[in-house]
């Protein structure tokens, strides 16, 4: 009987010092006691460690039983109320051990067991150990901070692997515990903040950072994982949305050891760094990036201890901290800042800032490959919002940028849009703007009024940008006039007319006669096609599309006549707009 070898066990070791236990007096007492757990005898065992002639004992060996009691107490979770009694004598047993064991072997084996867990156990394991894990933490004497710091990072690698309830659904489902697990572990935690926060208040000079250093590691970690995908918006239906409480716990501990106002303003502050390997380096950065952009949509789009947020700032130091975090995290953040500031507000020279030149850039990358149509939509209306904020130099420059850089030509046409209202803009104004009109412009013009492969430009991929183009000169020619020539147009028209308008002529000739060949050859071979039921098939991205008729084909091509008429009929407008203003001031075109 398992009791029986437990016993004998016991007998034996209680005639021995404490100096004297063997290895196989350790092997011995755990199989015996793991034997009396699953054979259903935790009553008898609990009478054992309760029994004050095996203090010695008990607190030598007594974590090894650690593992099976874990694992015992977590299956008679799942059985039914028949168990519930061996179930309260297992957590009895655990309570014992935690004030019986030596603190140091005890730690080990209950984070032991949080590292072996996996998959949907995790969430109950770290759950049940949480409360002696922290018991066994406030007793150690020495390596506490780092003690401390590796429970803590333990746990959220653990977690991490997890996935994040989103639905209003599944966080109250919470299937996997996870909503339950955080907050858990945030409670945890707070023994440790409070003695951080006495030491502190003892001294202004407080100088042992070991424990709030593992505290902040914490807290980066919580920001990345679970909260920066974490549904953070108060549902209908729940009283308290267990993350919106986990991210006010987290800011809290921010505020608490002093770190919540240095974490906003650290993204172009330098940060040493650690690793000798690059590899890691770089995840680092980039993990810390997450954090402290998910920490900057807390406070300002969510509002989370914004209350603690000194007011002295200003909204450009602030944006310029938080540019760093835009496209870690949703793009809320970066409309909300931009809301807040007024037009023409921000000086061209933040632009000399890698941050802020790569923000527009990486707009246009959300907007031409991002498949989510609503974040499109929305990364176009930030990008004018951003261009709005700067000053005339600041406009001029990121439209020199994003035309250089973006190589789509629908943002181009946009692009040369924007040129056109800061023109239009600079010709109505009492003062005058150089920045659109005159020798600038001419420079900017330069980047718009050409074709970039001449007459062999694949006209229906650029059409955006040529019909934009057409339409900004056709403005030009109209609103300022040669007399005035405030823009410089008519200084630069030879040019415009052998770099865009001459080339643009040529390879319409082309491209039409090309596209109307096909479509004679089309209705040629119709017959044909139909007989032999033969159908074109398209392959983007190894994904296969509807396969097109020849009907669909013909559509297509007429498509593409149209568009090239279309373009013919402004730039013929342009070209007799030129003649006849050339004509009345007695100019040759």
């Amino acid at each position: 009987m398992a009791v029986d070898e437990l016993q004998a066990i016991i007998q034996r070791c209680q005639i021995l010092e404490e100096s004297d236990f063997r290895g196989e007096d350790f092997n011995l007492f755990q199989v015996a006691g793991q034997k009396c757990l699953e054979d259903g005898y935790a009553a008898q065992l609990l009478e054992v460690i309760q029994n004050e002639k095996n203090k010695v004992i008990i607190k030598n060996m007594g974590w090894n039983l650690i593992s099976p009691l874990v694992r015992c107490i977590l299956a008679y979770k799942q059985e039914d109320d028949k168990r519930d009694d061996k179930r309260e004598h297992c957590l009895k047993i655990l309570d014992q051990l935690v004030q019986l064991c030596n603190p140091k072997e005890l730690f080990l084996g209950l984070l032991e067991q949080i590292e072996q867990t996996s998959g949907e156990k995790v969430c109950p394991t770290v759950m049940l150990l949480l409360q002696p894990l922290q018991t066994v933490l406030l007793k150690l004497q020495n390596k506490k901070a780092y003690s401390v710091g590796l429970s803590l990072a333990m746990i959220m690698n653990q977690l991490t692997p997890l996935p994040v309830p989103y639905t209003k659904q599944q966080i109250q489902e919470d299937k996997l515990g996870l909503c339950q697990c955080c907050n858990a572990v945030v409670d945890f935690a707070k023994p440790f903040v409070n003695e951080v926060v006495k030491n502190m208040e003892k001294s202004s000079e407080y100088n042992d950072m070991e424990l709030k250093e593992e505290l902040l590691k914490f807290c980066m970690k919580s920001l990345k994982y679970p909260l920066l995908t974490a549904q953070l918006e108060q549902l209908e239906g729940i009283e308290e949305q267990p993350f919106r409480h986990f991210a006010t716990e987290i800011i809290d501990i921010l505020q608490d050891i002093r770190e919540l106002m240095p974490l906003v303003f650290l993204h172009h502050k330098g940060k040493r760094s650690y690793w000798e390997n690059q590899e890691f380096e770089d995840i680092e950065r980039k993990n810390s990036a997450d954090s402290l952009a998910c920490l900057s949509y807390l406070m300002f789009v969510q509002h989370f201890g914004i209350n603690c947020f000194p007011m002295v700032f200003s909204l450009f130091l602030i944006v310029f901290c938080l540019f760093a975090s835009f496209f870690s995290h949703p793009q809320d953040l970066f409309e909300n800042c931009l809301l807040r500031m007024e037009d023409n507000s921000l000086l061209h020279q933040y632009l000399e800032f890698r941050d802020f030149i790569n923000v527009p850039q990486d707009l246009v990358k959300v907007m031409t490959l991002c498949p989510i149509e609503h974040l499109r939509k929305k990364s176009l209306n930030m990008l004018q919002l951003f261009i709005d904020k700067f000053d005339a130099e600041g406009k001029y420059t990121l439209f020199r940028c994003l035309l250089k850089t973006s190589n789509h030509a629908g943002v181009e046409g946009y692009i040369i849009q924007k040129i056109k209202d800061q023109i239009h803009l600079s010709l109505t104004k009492a003062h005058d703007n150089v920045w659109f009109t005159r020798h600038h412009l001419i420079s900017l013009l330069d980047l718009v009024l050409f074709l970039p492969e001449g007459a062999e430009t694949d006209l229906l991929q650029n059409s955006d940008r040529i019909m934009a183009s057409l339409n900004l000169l056709r403005y030009l020619v109209i609103k300022d006039c040669e007399s005035d020539n405030q823009t410089g147009v008519w200084t630069t028209l030879a040019k415009i007319e052998k770099n865009f308008l001459k080339p643009l002529h040529v390879g319409l000739n082309m491209s039409k006669a090309h596209y109307e060949a096909e479509i004679k050859n089309k209705r040629e071979n119709r017959r044909e096609a139909n007989n032999s039921n033969t159908v074109y098939s398209l392959t983007v991205s190894e994904e296969k599309m509807p396969a097109m008729t020849t009907e669909m084909q013909l559509q297509v091509l007429h498509s593409a006549l149209f568009t090239f008429d279309l373009i013919e009929s402004v730039l013929a407008r342009v070209e007799e707009l030129i003649e006849v203003k050339s004509w009345k001031t007695g100019i040759k075109a």
